[in-house]
């Protein structure tokens, strides 16, 4: 088991699917320049038949994807910042989430989209946003979100061997991290979560970037005594109800780590099912750490002011825990 950067684990991992399978193809905004390194020197080995740059406009993106996978290649798009996906939305929610089940199965649609999301990189709010919530909502895509390099090597692997529409989204600012990395064909299934920490003082369900705040605050908080399960989601849809559940159930204290604006996020999600599948197990209402409903400032004092963190989510396992 090596140890890689995030975005040379997803950078192999490309490299590796496309050996494999000739019907592989990627294009995209920047791919063969690659300005977040996911995608450098996969134009010298694949040529420009498999890489292929595209012009900025992500209509026409999702648009070329759909095609492509109906005509029986295995599609790649890297769409480089998450925020793009509302100007690629038709597609996706009109055709991708909704072809397989309009055919009668006749089409499937191999698609893996890509894009780096989320703030504290100070790139302002058309380039910060964390929309997931969106996604989860249109049924028929699956949607995973690593928070370490061997979980992007082992699902982006899933994703691409995958006959259905599956978005893989990026921690921002997470792709210099290093982490330890399977060797060999190694694959995460989808709908699988991993228990980060093990506790039984309170739940922390996170998700992506979020992982690494939750496994930092369940540190502290078992320092002074109280232990906490943080469960890393892995992937939003489908979603490991049963883990969480599980957990709950030993715990009785639920905190969730989001970092989707609060309205109608992920996190609302997780805790109405919580709510509705394990009421009888919690001990203390259900806590949600997310950011505010308001656009992403450029500012990066104020960009931190909205993010959750460390403090935060050790304070509101300190409220539900108690003295």
């Amino acid at each position: 088991m090596a140890k890689q950067r995030l975005t040379n684990a997803v950078n192999d991992t490309l490299a590796e699917e496309m050996r494999r399978d000739p019907k592989i193809i990627l294009f995209g905004e920047d791919v063969e320049v690659s300005m977040s390194g996911e995608t450098i020197g996969l134009i010298d080995e694949f040529g420009r038949s498999r890489i292929r740059n595209t012009p900025i406009c992500e209509a026409t993106l999702t648009g070329m994807a759909v095609g492509a996978a109906a005509s029986g290649y295995r599609v790649i798009l890297h769409m480089m910042m998450a925020n793009f996906v509302y100007t690629g939305f038709d597609a996706i929610a009109n055709q991708m989430a909704k072809l397989r089940l309009m055919t009668g199965g006749q089409i499937t649609l191999p698609i893996t989209i890509m894009a780096g999301y989320g703030g504290g990189r100070s790139i302002a709010a058309q380039h910060s946003d964390t929309p997931y919530p969106l996604l989860m909502n249109l049924g028929g895509l699956n949607v995973a979100v690593p928070s370490n390099a061997g979980d992007a090597k082992g699902l982006l692997k899933t994703a691409i061997r995958s006959d259905d529409p599956a978005f893989f989204l990026v921690p921002g600012g997470r792709g210099g991290e290093i982490g330890e990395v399977p060797d060999g064909d190694y694959q995460i299934p989808f709908g699988a979560a991993s228990v980060r920490a093990e506790g039984d003082a309170a739940t922390i369900v996170a998700i992506g970037a979020m992982v690494r705040h939750a496994i930092e605050a369940a540190g502290e908080l078992a320092e002074a005594g109280t232990n906490c399960e943080v469960i890393d989601c892995r992937t939003l849809v489908p979603l490991d109800e049963d883990a969480i559940i599980k957990s709950v159930a030993k715990t009785g204290r639920l905190v969730v780590v989001d970092e989707a604006r609060d309205r109608c996020s992920a996190a609302s999600y997780i805790s109405a099912l919580v709510a509705d599948k394990g009421f009888s197990h919690l001990k203390a209402p259900i806590r949600r750490l997310t950011v505010p409903d308001t656009a992403m400032p450029y500012a990066p004092d104020a960009e931190a002011e909205l993010l959750p963190n460390p403090e935060r989510i050790v304070a509101a396992v300190g409220d539900l825990v108690g003295p």
